[in-house]
């Protein structure tokens, strides 16, 4: 099934992606199209999941749930680990399928795929390192005389729920740690890239995933809600916006969640940093993507002293940004994931102006392509402050005090990553205390991760870490065994007293 998605993605033909179902590919629901936001045609066509396939993955996931689980881990971890050989070789072919149905430079959908091979090789590592404890319950006197262990179980049958946005480095994080903990996972493909979900499940297989180990779906919304309220699921993880995420949890009901969920991620540049070389990074990663990530930057705050030092500097390299055709090599800014996207851009910056914020680049969009916008110095209460933008605009706005702009980046009601550019221990340290995030990037901006340290949010981002480790711990649950009146420590409650 790879070498058939590939070949047509290579060809510029309509790359049929078809669901996973029962060991055999397949899908007899009504065609979902995707129309690649730059081409402006279908790039991919799936089978919608019907009643019947949301039934019969559910049912054969639970089938082989403890199947799935008596498969050890070094097993587990020798498969993820020739996923990951696989996912190299075929690097170029899987970035070329991502830029036609997403957009997405290809620059930028090779370093996706190249985090692919990578979060696989992570979660091997983390299969082999699964683990339990000895509790030390003789250090209290009711549990003198007993012994305690625990050990991490697979929950059983886990629901993987990815984005758009980074469908495939997403995928093979939640896939690739479900089954590094042993679950078999259902996996719920964004509608806006089928093709791409579709080959990383077929490359999985194709390095020796066992087919019992996975169902693959494709959907929208009512595929998801039927999955999420399922009886058989034991956890679910899910990466979108915060109303949807709110949706999963009203569906899921009593389940185990992970929720990464939206972002307005804000970015401090203190009196004391490098303004220009600040501007260049923010510039770099703002727009990347075109600004759809939950952690791209979006509010930069930049102390009044060199607020316009920074501003030039970030301006002119904006500038030097090029916009156009995704699957050409200098191309920075492709498509965002539809017209209605790009829209948005444009009209939250028209909203900024009116406001009284400076647009001193973008606010126009050809199609699906947003012009890379900035504004300059606009209103707390302006769109571009409060809510999550997920494009390719980025705020610009000065500041003079310290303790004020840590107040002020606390304002949205996301809490997901933030960045901060400065020398001071003191000022690190106290953002790092009182900003409500779940991360902080020093000398970097917000939109910087490695994938296999914790990621996750607080307050509407979400609960929960994506990244290997910590997914393997809500993947799993802790199972206990208490030896009665078998014990590896000492029993004696007192030391013998000696004869006089």
């Amino acid at each position: 099934m790879l070498q058939d998605l590939l070949k047509a993605a290579d060809e510029n033909n309509v790359v049929e992606a078809p669901s996973y179902l029962s060991g055999s590919w397949g899908g007899e629901g009504p065609p979902l199209e995707r129309t690649g936001p730059y081409l402006r045609r279908t790039v991919s066509r799936a089978p919608t999941a019907t009643t019947g396939d949301i039934d019969t993955a559910v049912a054969r996931a639970a089938r082989y749930a403890k199947e799935t689980a008596d498969l050890a881990p070094a097993a587990r971890a020798d498969i993820l680990e020739t996923a990951a050989r696989n996912t190299t070789v075929h690097r170029d072919r899987l970035a070329r399928l991502l830029a036609l149905e997403l957009g997405k430079p290809l620059k930028d959908s090779r370093t996706e795929i190249d985090r692919v091979a990578s979060t696989f090789a992570v979660c091997a590592a983390e299969a082999r390192r699964i683990d339990g404890e000895t509790l030390p319950v003789a250090g209290w006197d009711t549990g003198i005389g007993n012994t305690a262990f625990t050990y991490r179980a697979p929950a059983g049958v886990a629901l993987a729920i990815t984005p758009f946005n980074a469908p495939a480095n997403l995928l093979a994080h939640k896939l690739g740690a479900s089954f590094a903990a042993g679950n078999t996972t259902l996996v719920k493909a964004p509608p806006q890239a089928p093709a791409i979900s579709t080959a990383i499940v077929a490359l999985l297989l194709d390095s020796g995933l066992p087919h019992q180990a996975v169902q693959l779906l494709h959907g929208g919304g009512e595929v998801g809600a039927a999955l999420c309220g399922a009886d058989a699921v034991s956890v679910i993880s899910f990466t979108g916006s915060a109303e949807t995420g709110a949706a999963v949890a009203r569906a899921a009901g009593a389940k185990r969640l992970a929720l990464e969920l939206g972002g307005n991620a804000a970015t401090v540049v203190c009196q004391d940093a490098d303004a220009v070389a600040a501007a260049k990074a923010c510039a770099r990663t703002g727009y990347s993507n075109s600004g759809q990530s939950c952690i791209s930057v979006q509010r930069v705050y930049v102390h009044r002293s060199c607020y316009d030092e920074f501003l030039d500097a970030f301006t002119a390299a904006v500038d030097a940004l090029v916009v156009g055709d995704p699957l050409l090599e200098s191309t920075d800014i492709g498509s965002m994931v539809d017209e209605r996207a790009a829209e948005r851009v444009v009209a939250w910056s028209k909203e900024a102006r009116q406001l009284g914020a400076s647009v001193i680049r973008g606010g126009t969009r050809e199609g699906a392509t947003a012009a890379p916008t900035i504004v300059a110095n606009p209103p707390a209460h302006a769109s571009v402050v409060m809510q999550e933008v997920f494009g390719a605009l980025v705020a610009v706005i000065p500041y003079d005090d310290f303790d004020t702009v840590i107040e002020q980046c606390n304002t949205s009601r996301y809490g997901l990553q933030a960045g901060l550019f400065t020398h001071d221990i003191r000022r690190i340290l106290t953002a790092w205390r009182r900003l409500e995030v779940g991360g902080l990037i020093v000398n970097g901006s917000s939109n910087f991760r490695l994938d296999h340290v914790p990621f996750g949010g607080v307050k509407d981002s979400g609960f929960g870490r994506e990244a290997p480790r910590w997914l393997i711990d809500d993947y799993t649950v802790v199972k206990t065994l208490m030896l009665r009146g078998l014990s590896v420590w000492g029993d004696s409650r007192a030391l013998p007293k000696e004869n006089s």
